[in-house]
């Protein structure tokens, strides 16, 4: 305890006697982990966005008027055994009716115009496990000889079945592919510039100290004790830098984001408080794991002279 002690007494020492190089550093931490912090909170957002449109990719294969319940039962059941679907659902030519009722009552008129006609199709709605996998399902319900006696376009079996989503899910996959290639790249060099900082920022303090280390070397001090108050200083940089890193992205989630997901509501941006927790300790174990790297690397050579 005496030693922790000792070693935070010497950090804040070391903190001061080199203000313009230590703020440096700390502003290195801080713009590298806000920035860091970014692009996490927006690869969560994004990922929230193809969750989200991935539920929304189903298929809907039409029925013939002339389908018997049986066949229909049978089929459901084949689909429903296929990999890769969740649920399977008939929907009949009445209840098509009805939603189709449902969604144009404001102008009822278009289904005056039907003049007691039923034009729609009953048809079986699909919920899939995963958005990939349509393609495989269509294709195998599009083979399947028991749907082409039952669908409502005999002579091209395709005809009868709609499904979307897909691309849209495929472009937002491309887009977070995107984001996290240069995220990773940008994490990259500023996990560099920070590592470069916090050896130049203890390098400096350990010339201030030079002749102090060379003493303690020679009544016996061994490296951890020598290396404990540089590592307590580089760690005071990162949790400082950490904390202004974190308190910019609260502040961005409590003021910018708000506004952001009021005018798109349609999409799914916010996250919850223990996703941003756990970001804001990443954060912190990341600075920490930066300012111990460097201070290693800085201290490696001047613990031999």
């Amino acid at each position: 305890m005496s030693s922790l002690i000792y070693f935070f007494k010497e950090s804040l020492t070391g903190f001061t006697r080199n203000l313009g190089t230590t703020l440096g550093s700390i502003i290195t931490i801080f713009l590298s982990l806000f920035i860091i912090g970014l692009f996490l909170v927006s690869g969560a957002i994004v990922n929230n966005i193809v969750l989200s449109v991935e539920d929304k990719v189903s298929i809907t294969a039409y029925i013939g008027d002339e389908a018997e319940q049986e066949a229909i039962d049978a089929m459901m059941a084949t689909i429903e055994g296929m990999d890769g679907v969740e649920s399977v659902n008939f929907t009949s030519k009445e209840q098509a009716l009805e939603n189709f009722r449902n969604s144009t009552s404001s102008n009822p008129e278009i289904v005056d115009q039907l003049d007691g006609m039923n034009p729609l199709p009953a048809s079986i709605d699909i919920e899939l496990d995963e958005a990939q996998e349509v393609e495989d399902v269509v294709a195998q319900i599009q083979e399947n000889p028991d749907f082409q006696a039952i669908c409502d376009s005999p002579d091209n079996p395709a005809d009868s079945l709609r499904f979307g989503g897909q691309e849209t899910v495929e472009r937002l996959f491309s887009v977070t592919n995107y984001i996290r290639y240069i995220g990773i790249a940008l994490i990259a060099l500023l996990v560099f510039i920070a590592l470069v900082f916090i050896n130049n920022t203890i390098r400096l303090a350990i010339l201030a100290r030079r002749r102090e280390i060379g003493i303690m070397r020679l009544v016996g001090a061994s490296n951890g004790f020598i290396r404990g108050p540089f590592l307590m200083e580089a760690s005071l940089h990162a949790v400082i830098g950490a904390v202004l890193a974190i308190g910019c992205l609260e502040v961005i989630r409590r003021i910018a984001l708000p506004h952001v997901s009021e005018a798109l509501m349609w999409l799914p941006i916010e996250l919850s408080t223990h996703t941003y927790l756990q970001m804001y300790l990443l954060l912190v174990v990341a600075g920490l794991i930066i300012a111990g790297i460097g201070c290693t690397f800085a201290m490696g050579r001047y613990l031999k002279v």
